[in-house]
């Protein structure tokens, strides 16, 4: 088991070391706090809390060759796209669920007028449901209606979407085989590796 930091105080701030004026000023937010210290440990997320697995991403970030500007949207990326989870479980408690992407991307629009990053933020696990309806539901019909909608909306930004995916996929004990199965069939994208 990895040995985490304490969260307490300024925890936050050391275990995400924010890059930007924004990144500091979202890990200042009560609420959004509240979603980076959210989670208990389960399958494909075995860190826990939010903050933990946004680490791992970072790091995986970090692993890429790319431009600092690329880099900084992932980044924004991996630091909103799970933090409302918290928000998520509570619309599931009420009977209508509302995924967290979308509590994600509607919050983040307040801060950004950046279509890439609100989509991918909103998209983030959409590859995977995916997979998941083609392999594991074994309804292809539908799944590939699913990934047509899903590349539709990504067209713009095939490419980050993808960066993002890895980066997030190569994290805690995630099964990597939906991640495996989109590198060989999304025509268009650069593949990557570390």
């Amino acid at each position: 088991m990895i040995n985490r930091p304490s969260l307490d105080g300024e925890g936050l701030e050391n275990l995400l070391k924010p890059n930007t004026e924004l990144e500091s000023f979202l890990l200042k937010l009560t609420d959004f706090r509240y979603g980076m210290l959210w989670g208990e440990p389960r399958f494909g997320h075995p860190e826990g809390k939010v903050a933990y697995h946004v680490r791992e991403v970072l790091d995986n970030v970090e692993r890429l060759d790319l431009h600092a500007h690329q880099k900084e949207k992932l980044r924004l990326i991996a630091i909103v796209h799970d933090t409302f989870k918290y928000e998520e479980a509570r619309t599931i408690a009420q009977g209508n669920r509302v995924h967290h992407g979308v509590i994600a991307k509607n919050f983040f629009s307040e801060y950004t007028a950046d279509n890439e990053l609100l989509t991918i933020i909103e998209l983030h696990d959409e590859a995977y449901y995916c997979w998941r309806m083609i392999h594991l539901n074994n309804d292809y019909e539908n799944g590939m209606k699913r990934l047509e909608l899903l590349l539709e909306k990504i067209e713009s930004c095939l490419q980050l979407y993808y960066y993002f995916f890895k980066c997030d996929t190569r994290t805690g004990d995630k099964i990597q085989v939906p991640l495996k199965w989109f590198e060989k069939n999304i025509k268009g994208i650069e593949i990557v590796d570390w």
